[in-house]
């Protein structure tokens, strides 16, 4: 093209006027279209082409012939190669086999690419360089393509259902002094200004707490976190987390809030079912979702009783009993049990409710058992999606709860944040009794797109640095 004159590169702008979904749906023979996309596929020889053209809504034909485009233009065109951009410009028919196509009357090259997409057969295969060069992956399969754009519409409708019960989406820092509101080893970086070693947050929750005790009531934010922790298919230490405080509401008020959010989810993905696909099962999430507590679980599934889980000896002997290793904190044991015990039997929506307040460190206890905590988590499909509790607003437990945590912090648990006591001394202020939840937007966006992976509904999932 460059020795003929032609810049590939030249065009700083093509007007649009249709996509190629639309024109699959309806066209009107009489009039003009223009539409832009990429080079997916050319055939024909001589004097007259077809090209499937690519954009973000999907595939439509283009149709040329070199009588009608000119000896020059139709140079340009024999010129194109599977990944081109181009523009095009013309009126709708339907083909001899029934499909709808655009016959060109004029055309832009707007972009060459220099580089060869994969083989058209058989697209891009491996996972990790799927992940690694996430670009090609959305240009050769749009089946990745679609999980995006559902992604981004589910994220919209969250914010669309949060807004409308009267919540403020505001922002809180990434950078920190201290990373709290969560047992998570935190990233660490470096400040220039203030010469100060600054954390990453793992979490939203003390500071949305702190608007909280500033008056706004109803507050959320639907934030990235980084937690320094193992990757799987259901952790990445970069992800997507939805926390959402409202003073004044109980535990129940944020479980009926929980459920009908995750319902609304499903009906707009499935356009108004109540079933969803989810690997090779159809899960129901018709209301109310089943509810089972904290230690009757550990019960039922284990044969694990109170006495055991709730006595630092006993959880260490229950470790050993099911071939776990060593923990370094009660607290942290309990997790790991409750994960092979409990979780595999968790298909079906289900609330684990009063979790040990050993395991609860920001929640407050339960007015008949202090030893439990008015919390509950959400699991679908073996993976908590949710994690919510009356907050903790007395701020003398809040301190005392913060300097067992230091005890733990210094019998070797790396997930305990240090201590903030700023936030004790928010409390100080008054906070009003105050319900909070965390929802993992990423976990939930895999069933609702029916994705195995987290990476599968990550853009840029974190990977190991080649070379």
């Amino acid at each position: 093209m460059r020795s003929r004159g032609r810049d590939p590169f030249a065009q700083t702008r093509y007007d649009v006027t249709a996509a190629a979904a639309q024109l699959h749906e309806q066209w009107d023979s009489e009039a003009t279209y223009r539409l832009a996309g990429r080079v997916m596929g050319k055939r024909g020889t001589g004097k007259t082409l077809f090209v499937d053209l690519q954009d973000r809504t999907g595939r439509l034909q283009v149709y040329v012939r070199k009588d009608e485009l000119g000896p020059d233009l139709f140079c340009d065109w024999e010129d194109l190669d599977r990944g081109d951009l181009i523009g095009v410009e013309g009126s709708m028919f339907r083909s001899k086999m029934g499909e709808p196509t655009l016959r060109v009357s004029s055309f832009a090259v707007l972009a060459k690419a220099v580089a060869p997409l994969p083989d058209k057969w058989h697209g891009l295969t491996d996972v990790e360089k799927r992940y690694r060069q996430r670009y090609v992956d959305l240009i050769v399969n749009p089946h990745v393509r679609d999980v995006f754009i559902l992604r981004s519409r589910i994220i919209a409708q969250m914010r669309r259902f949060i807004d409308d019960h009267g919540f403020f989406e505001l922002e809180t820092p990434t950078l920190l002094h201290i990373a709290g509101g969560a047992a998570a080893r935190p990233f660490q970086t470096y400040c220039n200004a203030l010469d100060q070693t600054m954390q990453l947050r793992i979490a939203t929750e003390l500071n949305l707490k702190r608007l909280i005790v500033g008056g706004l009531e109803r507050v959320y934010e639907i934030g990235r976190i980084f937690r320094n922790e193992g990757i799987d298919t259901k952790h990445n230490p970069e992800f997507t987390m939805l926390e959402l405080y409202c003073a004044y509401w109980s535990l129940d008020d944020m479980l009926e809030f929980d459920q009908a959010l995750v319902a609304h989810l499903v009906s707009f993905v499935t356009g108004g079912q109540d079933e969803l696909p989810v690997g090779e099962r159809r899960i129901s999430f018709r209301r109310p979702f089943a509810r089972l507590r904290y230690l009757d679980a550990m019960q039922q599934f284990g044969g694990l009783s109170r006495e055991q889980l709730l006595d630092a000896d006993g959880v260490a002997a229950v470790l050993r009993e099911l071939g776990l290793p060593p923990s370094p904190t009660p607290g942290h044991a309990l997790d790991k049990i409750f994960e092979k015990v409990v979780e595999p039997h968790l298909i079906e929506p289900t609330f684990i409710t009063d979790q040990p307040a050993v395991i609860s460190p920001l929640a407050k206890r339960n007015a008949s058992d202090p030893e439990l905590v008015d919390r509950y988590e959400l699991f679908i499909h073996n993976m908590e999606i949710s994690n919510a509790f009356t907050e903790l607003n007395d701020p003398d437990d809040q301190r005392a709860r913060f300097e067992a945590q230091q005890a733990q912090r210094a019998g070797g648990d790396e997930e305990i944040p240090a201590p903030d006591w700023d936030f004790v001394h928010a409390l100080e202020y008054g906070m009003p009794p105050t319900a909070g939840i965390g929802i993992g937007v990423d976990r939930l966006v895999m069933l609702l797109t029916n994705s195995a992976s987290i990476r599968d509904v990550i853009l840029f999932p974190l990977q190991r640095q080649h070379g």
